[in-house]
């Protein structure tokens, strides 16, 4: 004997099809979720033991030029591959702590402006830092990477910012994570 449901035929299937699909598509957007969270606690959680394991080292001195050389390449005046070396003595509180030197080769000539891409080494008594970045020559200021050290500043990264360049009142500062 064949019996014949009344309605639809299906219906009851379809739902529970479409509640299971449901189902389904919420366990999952859950899991995902759950992983998610996880995946982003982990990450902040290692973000937020770089500082307490990392030290920040400020030195602030002052810097007397000594020497300077400008070499101009051809075609005369301002060109690519045009260079300045340069070093001096780093002080504090009048007395010299280290001596440092580097150099600014010209990369780009835009009008007067000169961008150029400078390196410096710094020796302390402790061991140098080495740092690099981009300079328009003639601005007052010039931030730099600190690219890595040697002595107690092997692992040393961070930033240093010199002011009143080329001047008698030059300065840097430099924020080292150690």
């Amino acid at each position: 004997m064949v019996t014949r449901r009344l309605g639809s035929v299906g219906v009851p299937d379809r739902e529970r099809r479409d509640n299971n699909t449901r189902a389904s598509l919420t366990k999952l957007f859950a899991i995902s979720l759950v992983i998610a969270l996880v995946g982003v606690f982990a990450v902040n959680s290692a973000d937020a033991d770089t500082p307490e394991r990392r030290q920040v080292e400020v030195l602030e001195l002052k810097v007397q030029n000594d020497q300077y050389a400008y070499t101009d390449l051809d075609p005369k005046g301002p060109s690519l591959g045009d260079t300045y070396v340069y070093s001096g003595t780093a002080m504090k509180d009048g007395r010299g702590v280290g001596r440092g030197g580097g150099s600014c080769q010209v990369i780009h000539i835009n009008g007067e402006a000169l961008t150029t891409q400078c390196l410096i080494t710094m020796e302390l008594n402790r061991g140098s830092l080495t740092m690099q970045s981009l300079w328009v020559s003639g601005t007052s200021q010039l931030d730099m990477a600190i690219t890595g050290g040697t002595g107690d500043f092997s692992s040393a990264r961070g930033t240093v910012r010199y002011w009143d360049i080329a001047t008698p009142k030059e300065r840097v500062r430099a924020e080292i994570l150690h």
